[in-house]
């Protein structure tokens, strides 16, 4: 069944959203990948291997045909990207340096929605989160050779 598999799906680590439940997916129909805050990295071949190895494995190898990536509301990891300091200072040892490969998404939003409330900033931070998917050359090759 592995073969037959169409979707790849970031989601929270959050054990209120399961993926499989929402999605109504059956063992074996999604390639999942699960982490705080759904972050989808930038492509960058020297860092965060593990979530570009999983892109890569999930489109190339088990051909996918969709990537779904499955956010949701009051999520922790968000408001914590949201709410680092300019100055990049950290409380913790591993949550913000984790959330922190998104910064580029956080600035983005700080640039173009500041006038927004905070929640709404959230909102368009996830977006520009999923966006970066478009980064991975892999994924374009194979969407403009329908691979």
């Amino acid at each position: 069944m592995i073969n037959n598999m169409q979707f790849m799906v970031f989601a929270c680590s959050d054990s209120r959203v399961c993926p499989s439940h929402i999605l109504n997916l059956q063992p074996g129909e999604a390639f999942m990948v699960r982490n705080i805050a759904n972050m989808v990295p930038a492509y960058d071949q020297t860092r965060y291997s593990g979530v570009g190895a999983a892109i890569e494995y999930a489109v190339l190898h088990l051909k996918v045909q969709n990537i779904v990536v499955v956010g949701h509301s009051c999520c922790g990891g968000i408001k914590g990207l949201m709410s680092i300091p300019d100055d990049g200072s950290t409380s913790t040892d591993f949550i913000e340096d984790w959330v922190k490969i998104c910064l580029p998404a956080k600035h983005k939003v700080n640039a173009e929605y500041s006038s927004l409330p905070f929640p709404d900033q959230c909102s368009q931070c996830e977006k520009v989160i999923s966006s970066v998917l478009f980064d991975f050359p892999f994924l374009l090759m194979t969407t403009k050779h329908n691979i």
